[in-house]
Order: structure tokens, then sequence, then C-alpha cells
């Protein structure tokens, strides 16, 4: 049987220079101008938070697959839309039903990157609200318990979970 295995955590080096282009490319994103200058001080300020990035997460704890993550963004974009007009809906619409209250996810990220992503990304989204870390998963406030809410973050939990490397335990 013929399994795809995970990509193996990458070297320092190599982690440090996908991530220092990538810090670079948002400089030049942000440069209303591209003066030498502003190139030279992007390619230091790159360079300096690259190494900081591998000092603080290394390589072995993981990472993220940028094109399986930017893949994600219509798909987040729209759900956003989606859960902003709902939100919209029942906020105008008194008739609307409303059952607010508190649902535990199951996840299946490890507490840290991966976990703190997929909170902060699902805190974005209307209706649903990270409140706390609990046994093996996350405490949501939600609007409308009635609602499958759990079976729609373990969705996006699997979508998500094709962004990440698995990194090696901390301890």
């Amino acid at each position: 049987m013929n399994q795809l295995a995970p990509p193996a955590p990458a070297s320092k080096a190599s982690a440090a220079l996908a991530r220092g282009l990538v810090y670079y490319g948002f400089w030049l994103l942000l440069l209303p101008s591209a003066k030498p200058a502003d190139l030279i001080l992007g390619a230091l300020s790159a360079g300096a938070a690259s190494w900081l990035s591998i000092y603080l997460l290394p390589p072995a704890a993981g990472g993220i697959r940028l094109g399986a993550l930017l893949q994600l963004l219509p798909h987040f974009l729209w759900e956003s839309v989606r859960g902003g007009w709902d939100v919209a809906r029942r906020a105008f619409a008194p008739s609307m039903p409303l059952k607010p209250g508190l649902v535990e996810c199951p996840m299946s990220f490890a507490p840290g990157l991966a976990r703190n992503t997929f909170a902060s990304i699902t805190s974005l989204m209307p209706g649903t609200l990270p409140v706390a870390d609990c046994d093996g998963g996350l405490l949501y406030h939600c609007l409308d318990t009635d609602q499958p809410v759990v079976e729609q973050l373990c969705a996006e939990q699997r979508l998500l979970a094709r962004a990440f490397v698995e990194g090696q335990a901390h301890g």
C-alpha cells in the first residue's frame, strides 16, 4: 500500500531561507516604491525576522504549508460572508431563534501552533468564539446551539490540517 508520507521537518537553513523569502515578499507588497535603500532595508529586516522565527519556532516544532494555507482563503472568505449574513439576519429579525450557549469541539491539533491558528481563524468567523482550552478540545460560545456548530468546526479543522506539518512534541 503506497501512502503519501508527510514531509519531513525542514533543516534550519532551508526553513530560514523559505521564511526569509516569505517575509521579503510581504515587505515588497507593502512598499509604495522600489527604491534601492528600501529593498536593502527589507532584505535586512527579512533576514532578522527569519533568524528570530527560527529561534522562536524551530523547524522541528512543525510548520505551515503556505500554498495549502492560501488555498483555504476563498473558503474562509465565503464562510465569513455567509456567517456574517446569518448574524445580521438574526440581529435584524427579532423572530429569528437564538439559543446562545457553549459547545465543546474536540481537537485533533495538539496544543501549539496549529491549535492556536485554528482558534484564531475561528474567532474571526461570525457566530462562534473560542473561550477556553479544555480537555482535548476548545470550548466555543455560539449564537445558536441548535445549529451543527461542532460538526462545522470539525470540518474546518480537517481543512486546516492540510496546511500544517506535524512537528516533534515539546517536553
